[in-house]
C-alpha cells in the first residue's frame, strides 16, 4: 500500500540535514509552507540554503529561520519586501549570503532541474552585473546568458488537498512555485489543509502527481 501521509510535522521533516538546499514554495504568503519551515526550529538543522521567490517577512516562515540563524544563504527574486527585516539584519551583519535571480529565470532554472534540462539561454540579465563572468552566446544577432538548472535537496511546498498517494491540488494563486519545485528536489514534502479518500480527486485536477511527492502532512491551521 502506498501511504505518503505522516502524522506530524516532526516526521514530515525527518531526513532534512544541515547544509541542505531547500526549495520553498510561495508568492509572498500565498502558498508558503509556514508550518513546515517553523518545524525546523525544533531541530538543530542549520546552514541551510533557502531558494524562494522572496526572503520572508515578519517573524514567521523563512523569516523565523533567519532570525534563529539557521540560514547560510538565500537565493530569491525579491530580497526586500514589506517586513523583510530579518534578511536585512543578517545580510548587513555579514551573516547570510544573498543571490538575487530574476523571477522568470529563477522559476525556469527550477523547472529545468525537474525536467532534466542541462541549462538554457535567456536574454534577461545580459549587460548587467548578473552577467559578469558568465557564458554568453549570440543567437540570431541577439546576446543571451546561459543559466544552469537549480536543484534542491529538499522541497517544502504547500497545497490545498491531497490523497494518501500524495496527489496534490492547489488553491488558486497558492499554486505558484510548488509544481516545479516538487519535481526539482530529491525529497519533496507537502503540507495540506485536507486529505481526501483515494479516488475522490478528479485526475484532471491533479497538478502535482504523487510520484513527485515523498510525504504529506495535514496542518489543521493551514489557511490558503
Amino acid at each position: 500500500m502506498i501511504e505518503k501521509q505522516v502524522p506530524s510535522l516532526a516526521e514530515a521533516i525527518d531526513g532534512i540535514r544541515s547544509g541542505d538546499t531547500v526549495l520553498v514554495s510561495g508568492f509572498g504568503d500565498s502558498g508558503s509552507p509556514v508550518e513546515l519551515l517553523e518545524a525546523l526550529l525544533d531541530s538543530d538543522i542549520g546552514e541551510l540554503t533557502i531558494v524562494a521567490n522572496n526572503a520572508g517577512s515578519g517573524n514567521g516562515g523563512i523569516a523565523a529561520l533567519l532570525r534563529a540563524r539557521r540560514v547560510r544563504k538565500v537565493v530569491c527574486s525579491y530580497p526586500r519586501s514589506k517586513g523583510s527585516v530579518w534578511l536585512e539584519r543578517r545580510y548587513l551583519a555579514n551573516e547570510v549570503e544573498l543571490e538575487v535571480i530574476p523571477q522568470g529565470t529563477l522559476t525556469e532554472r527550477i523547472r529545468a532541474a525537474g525536467a532534466g534540462i542541462g541549462g538554457f539561454f535567456t536574454s534577461t540579465g545580459v549587460g548587467s552585473e548578473l552577467a559578469a563572468g558568465r557564458e554568453t552566446r549570440m543567437i540570431e544577432g541577439r546576446e543571451y546568458l546561459f543559466e544552469l538548472p537549480l536543484f534542491g535537496d529538499v522541497a517544502l511546498i504547500k497545497a490545498h488537498r491531497c490523497d494518501r498517494w500524495g496527489n496534490l491540488v492547489y488553491h488558486a494563486s497558492g499554486r505558484n512555485f510548488g509544481p516545479t519545485m516538487a519535481a526539482a528536489a530529491q525529497l519533496t514534502i507537502a503540507q495540506v489543509s485536507e486529505v481526501v479518500p483515494l479516488g475522490s480527486i478528479d485526475p484532471e485536477a491533479v497538478v502535482t502527481p504523487g510520484v513527485l511527492v515523498d510525504r504529506v502532512v495535514k496542518v489543521m491551521k493551514c489557511e490558503e
